[in-house]
């Protein structure tokens, strides 16, 4: 049964008054930053475009892409519409391919971002009789901290135990009886082995009803693994740094996509070839206009995540449009000899098979003129190892599901339990060695 409990009655508000909201917000938008970010004015300029151009929200599609560029371009604060005395908090991203991006929040900027992870936490089920253990790392990760605030927004208590010290976060989960659990699901599928290690049943030995999950993909079949192994009810939630942080969008308890925050953030899905606009139902790259923030607004970000989207009121009483679930990125789409590859389709032939665990490597190499792909994954089992024919069949097994689903064939290897590095944060599972090779 889809629990009711909606945090905000503007989730429920009629289509025509969403978009009365969008409009008038997009139009105050584009003025801010025409006025106020340089970067954004020659832009605009370059298009011939003024505030005033704006009329519709049709109009949107007149405004240029921001992409993750524009943010080193400007680093640190070339995007930020406010002085920074008026910024009360930063946040970055890691910078392993450079410059970080750098994002900031007004105080109005905080008390918009509470309210947004307020309404996601609400339609996972979250409640002020919850204890949530938030096990993203803490830090400039706008994901910790962001989910932190809007737990407290709706009173449940929180526990901040950040990412790694597994032990002790299994210990705490029993002392605390935590009953909600916010990480990445690689990371949660690793705390469960560990529990399991030192006797401890998730399912059975701990108190966990919620699983918030986010900062990675996943597939379907993960969420079964997640919610069998912890006997929890999953959802997903999305955002990232440069839009806000947590609580762009998040699924309710009917699981039917991921509810919008559209009154605050205005979505649109484009050819990510083209940059043509899409229309419902069609699957392409999300791109994302803040309306209402303060600090640094942004004008159609390219998410690279691939999507879709809904517009058909929700059975849980919400009408705000809904994402589907990430299908990949554009810029993680391998291309393997013309053949398009999202590691999501892998690990949902993997996972969904019987005797193979949750953790895989794909690596994607060339032999010859040709693109190769090798899937190394982990068995559940050891004691697959000691029967060679069992070995065998479960290979041709996956090889023939993958064949099924990506239309090419992939080598794939099978190796003993715990073999594969594990990831606290987000997990690496694609190893692309074809730039290496061709240096």
């Amino acid at each position: 049964m889809v629990q009711a409990r909606i945090w905000n009655k503007e989730e429920t508000l009629e289509r025509e008054q969403f978009r009365e909201i969008q409009l008038k917000r997009l139009k105050a938008t584009v003025e801010r930053v025409y006025n106020n970010v340089p970067h954004y004015k020659a832009k605009f300029r370059e298009r011939g475009i003024l505030p005033g151009d704006i009329n519709t929200l049709e109009d949107l599609k007149k405004l240029p892409f921001t992409v993750k560029a524009d943010f080193r371009d400007t680093y640190p604060c070339g995007l930020f519409s406010v002085p920074k005395k008026e910024l009360v908090r930063f946040h970055a991203s890691s910078g392993t391919t450079g410059k970080p991006t750098v994002v900031g929040y007004t105080r109005n900027d905080m008390s918009l971002w509470r309210e947004m992870v307020a309404r996601i936490v609400t339609m996972a089920g979250v409640t002020e009789e919850d204890t949530a253990q938030i096990s993203f790392g803490y830090g400039l990760f706008t994901g910790a901290l962001g989910l932190n605030q809007g737990l407290e927004e709706v009173g449940a208590a929180v526990i901040p135990m950040s990412s790694g010290n597994t032990k002790k976060q299994i210990m705490m989960m029993q002392d605390m009886e935590t009953t909600a659990l916010i990480s990445t699901p690689s990371y949660a599928l690793h705390m469960a082995e560990i529990a399991k290690e030192i006797g401890i049943d998730p399912a059975k030995d701990l108190h966990l009803k919620w699983g918030l999950f986010g900062g990675e993909g996943s597939t379907e079949a993960m969420r079964k693994e997640l919610n069998d192994t912890w006997g929890l009810f999953s959802t997903e939630n999305y955002g990232m740094s440069e839009l806000m942080g947590p609580g762009v969008a998040g699924e309710c308890q009917a699981l039917c996509g991921m509810h919008i925050n559209e009154d605050h953030f205005l979505p649109e899905i484009i050819n990510p070839e083209t940059g043509e606009v899409l229309g419902e139902g069609e699957v392409g790259e999300l791109v994302i206009t803040t309306i209402s923030k303060e600090g640094l607004p942004i004008i159609r970000y390219r998410t690279k995540d691939i999507t879709s989207l809904s517009y058909d009121k929700c059975q849980c009483g919400r009408t705000t449009v809904r994402m589907a679930k990430i299908q990949g990125r554009s810029d993680d789409m391998l291309i393997l000899g013309g053949v398009n590859v999202f590691p999501s389709q892998i690990e949902e032939v993997l996972i969904s098979t019987k005797g193979i665990g949750p953790h895989y490597q794909i690596k994607v190499f060339k032999k010859g003129y040709l693109d190769k792909i090798e899937v190394v994954v982990e068995l559940a089992d050891a004691d697959f190892l000691d029967s060679f024919g069992k070995l065998e069949n479960l290979n041709k097994l996956i090889k023939n599901r993958l064949k099924t689903v990506l239309g090419l064939d992939a080598k794939v290897t099978l190796v003993q339990p715990r073999t594969l590095e594990r990831f606290e944060g987000k997990a690496k599972r694609v190893i692309d060695l074809r730039k290496e090779e061709a240096k």
